[in-house]
């Protein structure tokens, strides 16, 4: 349980981070506080975990075509379509094109990296 409450966490932070630094670049959240970004963590979360292994088992090809380049592009599905499940519930985000959706997509991947890096010790427990 502690376990999945730190990714939770680390997941509200990274979109957050991703929120605020293309707020008025292409992505306008619709609600701004911590419980709202802790919805919108669950639902990247879950969305995460049931699409991106069937995105990856059927864009396999392309991947390696792209020489992983393809990853990104899932990435950006996902995080777009993060934020449209959420601003349907009220909690997320609306994303005016695919440049914002992409690089919304890559700040939450550095972001989660680094704080995975920082908390691994505790993700291993």
């Amino acid at each position: 349980m502690k376990k999945f409450l730190l990714r939770l966490f680390i997941n509200a932070i990274a979109l957050y981070g991703a929120i605020a630094l293309l707020n008025g670049r292409g992505i306008t959240p619709q609600s701004e506080n911590w419980i709202s970004l802790l919805w919108l963590a669950l639902i990247f979360g879950i969305i995460n975990a049931i699409l991106r292994p069937i995105l990856v088992i059927v864009g396999c090809p392309i991947i390696v075509l792209t020489l992983g380049l393809g990853s990104l592009l899932i990435n950006t599905l996902l995080f777009y379509l993060a934020g449209a499940i959420g601003s349907s519930f009220g909690v997320g985000f609306t994303v005016s094109g695919f440049w914002p959706a992409f690089f919304g997509a890559l700040i939450v991947s550095v972001i989660s990296f680094i704080l995975n890096m920082l908390l691994k010790d505790e993700l291993r427990k």
